[in-house]
């Protein structure tokens, strides 16, 4: 799912080449991202297009090669002049009289074009490895190259072998690879930026590319050593450079040479390849607003009313009352009713504290009914739970692949959390799985304003036994970049806690020669045992509860429930299709099944005797007074029926690691639950499981109910 949707797309077609193009956003100052080499599409601005059409209004477009746009064959449409043309074309379509232009390698030279032959339409250039020919010279690897370039060279030349016309045009899989992993990303752990450049080069082929390098220069080209200074002195707006001092695509000094010739400011971010934008989206992020937020002409609106003339006001810290904002994890309902719990027994602890919550939908319709505070900030949210819904199959979610491409999307919420942070005083930050912003934090560590509480109920992604050995090495390369993180800048988590038991932690590693989980987990994280967010002997006497529920004392009650989001329709629609033979042999049986909040109960089928409900507010309540419960096979739910010692059948969800092997893991320990495989369930094998849980005596572990007390104390020990 993308993070963020166009508001406006269409085409614009130049000399018989139609052009793909996107605007974003309708702000008063206009930025362009533009197109680089046709390796790669506008996809490539993913990890700035949300965060900076909340700020202006944003243009992409595809250049010919790629993306959207026509893929013609012929070298003229790939000059520069061509570009340039192709630029002006989309500028004029989307009614745009001048942008800030935001540019990458080959699309810096085009944007410096248009910028000395058009500058009335460029207030400012963003340029990221400038792709200036003769500059600078090129990398020695680069230069013998493109001596070798049409020659049939053996693999053991080196990259030469790769940049090589034949090898493009033989074994083009096998160069964009090579192409990737030695010019474009010098980092280790960027195995997601890899995949997503062999996608986009997927969209193109090998004719395309040797017809871009086969384009001549054009009128705009700089021939020499003398044109190309002679263009770059010919910028007049402001430029900001930004280069990485290990990219191996563009020579750091060419950027160094670009912002002495324009008279721009350089940022050279030491350790960086040539794709800083993606690889590391928040200085970027940052650094253009800053250039784009300094400019001020004719374009730029300022609007005042007479009571506000740019007054911040700031309370001094001595004055205010201690702040803490919590961060929710919207994937599932769990995590809001530990954390309300949690919140609670803190506001217990320290009365004076205000708390706000910075989380997606469902989680906010549900803090709202508790009277919790939503910070305005969480509108700006991208959905997490909509993408996991929208890679899921039938019971079925790759979750650790959803989760990596749903890299914007963190991208674009650690954005707003991080501008929240930089505005508004906090004392604390809670993060319940807040995975964005622990990870860009541990990435940016100088952006921390305050300590910050880590929480999770899972530690090591782990590979499902069919992942083969591409999981088994993806997995273990997200673990050892997390491992290096806490143990690189270990104040970034200032607490970081587990909620349950060390013995709820899985007994595996992190990966081939990477640490035991388990050991790693008992060195690094603090206790608080399980929350369940309720306290069982609260509930007071069973046939009581059963009676304001509605239940009949006669009645055999079996509830349904699937969690928060709407991955588990399926599941509901096998478990209808099984209560007619489940009522055969359960005459008096009452299923009652829950949707939740992201599910039509009018959606679902309907049999006689089968209750469909939406939301039910404080589901734990049904579960204990049930006589057995059908569930999805995520944690909370489940760890509900275990506090309330009540039998069930639980699904996981197929390729869901957390839930077959972290969630069983701990299921198991608690000698709870019957697991069961969906693909196996027919009507029938669903009726006769629940037929036989229904009457099992359950012998349980305990589960203690001050897990959000003692998570509480140990956070309360943070605050001033």
């Amino acid at each position: 799912m993308r993070a963020r949707l166009p508001d406006v797309d269409g085409f614009v077609e130049r000399n018989g080449v139609k052009l793909g193009y996107e605007v974003f956003g309708d702000g008063p100052k206009t930025v362009l991202l533009m197109p680089t080499f046709p390796i790669v599409n506008s996809r490539m601005w993913k990890a700035q297009i949300p965060f900076l059409a909340r700020h202006y209004r944003v243009v992409t477009f595809d250049g010919p090669g790629n993306g959207r746009s026509d893929r013609p064959l012929d070298p003229g449409a790939y000059t520069d002049d061509a570009h340039v043309a192709a630029t002006l074309a989309v500028l004029d379509e989307t009614g745009t009289d001048s942008a800030v232009f935001v540019a990458l390698c080959s699309g810096v030279r085009w944007t410096t074009e248009v910028a000395v032959t058009h500058p009335d339409r460029v207030r400012g250039i963003v340029a990221i490895a400038p792709g200036i020919p003769h500059l600078t010279p090129p990398l020695p690897w680069r230069a013998a190259a493109l001596e070798r370039f049409d020659d049939v060279v053996e693999e053991s030349a080196g990259w030469a072998a790769y940049e090589n016309r034949h090898r493009i045009k033989n074994d083009y899989l096998a160069f964009l690879r090579k192409h990737s992993e030695f010019i474009c990303v010098a980092e280790p752990h960027s195995t997601k930026i890899l995949d997503d450049l062999e996608e986009w080069g997927l969209e193109t082929d090998p004719e395309i590319l040797l017809a871009f390098d086969d384009a001549p220069g054009g009128e705009l080209f700089p021939k020499d050593l003398e044109a190309a200074e002679a263009l770059c002195r010919s910028v007049r707006c402001p430029t900001l450079v930004i280069v990485g001092d290990r990219d191996a695509c563009q020579p750091p000094d060419r950027g160094r040479r670009y912002a002495e010739l324009t008279r721009g400011d350089l940022v050279v971010l030491e350790g960086a390849g040539h794709l800083p934008h993606a690889r590391h989206p928040v200085v970027v992020n940052r650094l253009i607003k800053e250039l784009v937020d300094g400019l001020v002409g004719p374009n730029v609106v300022r609007s005042r009313t007479a009571d506000s003339r740019g007054t911040r006001t700031w309370r001094v810290a001595s004055t205010r009352r201690p702040r803490a904002l919590f961060l929710c994890s919207p994937i599932g309902l769990g995590h809001a009713l530990r954390d309300v719990a949690i919140a609670g027994e803190l506001r217990r602890l320290r009365p004076e504290l205000e708390i706000e919550w910075l989380t997606q939908h469902p989680v906010t319709a549900m803090l709202e009914r508790r009277g919790e505070r939503i910070h305005p900030a969480s509108a700006h949210l991208v959905s997490e739970t909509g993408h996991i819904e929208s890679e899921a199959g039938e019971h079925d979610i790759r979750v650790f692949e959803a989760i990596r491409r749903m890299d914007e999307i963190l991208v674009a919420n650690f954005m707003v959390f991080q501008e929240l942070m930089d505005q508004e005083p906090f004392d604390l930050v809670i993060g319940d799985e807040s995975w964005d912003v622990d990870h860009f934090l541990h990435e940016n560590p100088e952006l921390k304003r305050a300590p910050f509480v880590w929480m999770t109920d899972f530690v090591g992604w782990l590979p499902m036994p069919d992942g083969g050995g591409r999981e088994v090495s993806l997995t273990a390369d997200y673990n050892a970049e997390m491992i290096e993180h806490v143990e690189r800048f270990p104040r970034l988590r200032d607490l970081s806690v587990f909620v349950g038991d060390p013995e709820d932690i899985v007994p595996s590693t992190f990966g081939p020669g990477l640490p035991s989980i388990r050991e790693w987990a008992n060195a690094h994280y603090a206790f608080c045992g399980y929350v369940t967010g309720f306290d069982p002997a609260s509930l007071g006497d069973r046939e009581e509860l059963r009676s304001r529920l509605g239940f009949g004392p006669d009645e055999r009650v079996c509830v349904v429930t699937v969690g928060g989001s709407g991955v588990g329709e399926h599941l509901l629609r096998r478990v209808a299709a099984a209560y007619p033979q489940a009522r055969e042999r359960i005459p008096e049986l009452r299923m009652v099944v829950v949707a939740g909040p992201r599910i039509d109960p009018a959606s679902l089928p309907g049999h006689d005797g089968l209750e469909v409900l939406g939301y039910v507010e404080e589901l734990y309540r049904h579960l204990a007074a049930c006589d057995v419960a059908i569930v999805q096979g995520g944690l909370t739910t489940q760890m509900e029926l275990v506090a309330v010692r009540r039998p069930f059948l639980s699904f996981p969800l197929r390729h869901h690691f957390e839930q077959n092997l972290h969630v069983r893991h701990r299921i198991e320990r608690y000698g709870a639950g019957r697991f069961m495989d969906y693909d196996e369930a027919t009507p029938e094998t669903i009726a006769a499981a629940l037929a036989e849980e229904l009457d099992r005596e359950v012998d349980y572990l305990p589960v203690r109910g001050d897990g959000a007390a003692r998570a509480a104390e140990l956070i309360a020990g943070l605050l001033p």
